[in-house]
């Protein structure tokens, strides 16, 4: 098995704009559901931020992607499981991204959740 580089790690503006339009909408189906909740809207706001490297911008934007996607490994309406498959792919990219993910990101996050922070 070869290595994988981050650095060539592909963005694509499609991505994005399929990630801006349902993210939204999904964590509020989603957000009583699962326990790691203010992550994904931390990789949210960084995958938005434009100070993001495109690199790591790629690599949340298919994690987010993933999460939002109605086409699941383990499908979502599942008790119990159904998050799990996203939650392996938010945690890989929130444990690859990490030092993108600022301090700004998890405040907004936590703005969200408290009704302080619009939607991007």
């Amino acid at each position: 098995m070869g290595t994988f580089d981050i650095k060539k790690a592909a963005y694509d503006p499609k991505q994005e704009e399929k990630v801006r339009k349902g993210f939204f909408r999904k964590m509020k189906s989603a957000a009583g559901k699962i326990p790691f909740t203010k992550d994904v809207v931390a990789l949210y706001y960084c995958a938005m931020d434009p100070n993001t490297p495109l690199y790591a911008k790629g690599v949340a934007l298919a994690a987010l992607a993933y999460f939002i996607s109605p086409v699941d490994a383990v499908p979502d309406v599942i008790a119990g499981l159904g998050f799990t498959d996203d939650a392996g792919a938010v945690i890989t990219a929130l444990k690859v991204l990490g030092h993108h993910i600022t301090e700004e990101h998890r405040a907004k996050a936590k703005a969200f959740f408290e009704g302080k922070q619009e939607e991007l």
